[in-house]
């Protein structure tokens, strides 16, 4: 057991100039902190299989969820049920910051669409 941090986590690169920080990653559960720059989005997909919680840090998200559109603000947050079609985007001037959190770990069940 260890103490996480973005400083210490592993780091990825997505998207168009998006960041990722893996600050937990097993078999049943992924938490990952991500920065996106004013502009970027990620593309519309679902998951089969994994279920999603959203928490803004900074930022405002706009995340358009089965055709509706959502401003989360920081200290809010927005849960994703497996299945549900969703696309994350930062539309203000600002960094979006987050975590995310995925249960269980939806990286090999993203389906874009």
């Amino acid at each position: 057991m260890a103490v996480i941090s973005k400083q210490s986590a592993e780091h990825y690169t997505w998207g168009n100039k998006c960041d990722g920080w893996h600050l937990v990653k097993s078999e049943s559960l992924s938490v990952i902190q991500e920065r996106v720059p004013s502009g970027c989005s990620e593309a519309r997909h679902f998951h089969n299989k994994a279920e999603q919680f959203f928490f803004i840090l900074s930022g405002i998200a706009t995340m358009e969820f089965e055709g509706k559109i959502f401003r989360v603000k920081p200290n809010e947050g927005i849960h994703i049920p497996a299945g549900s079609r969703h696309q994350l985007s930062n539309q203000h001037e600002i960094d979006l910051i987050f975590t995310v959190t995925s249960t269980p770990p939806s990286h090999s069940d993203r389906i874009e669409i």
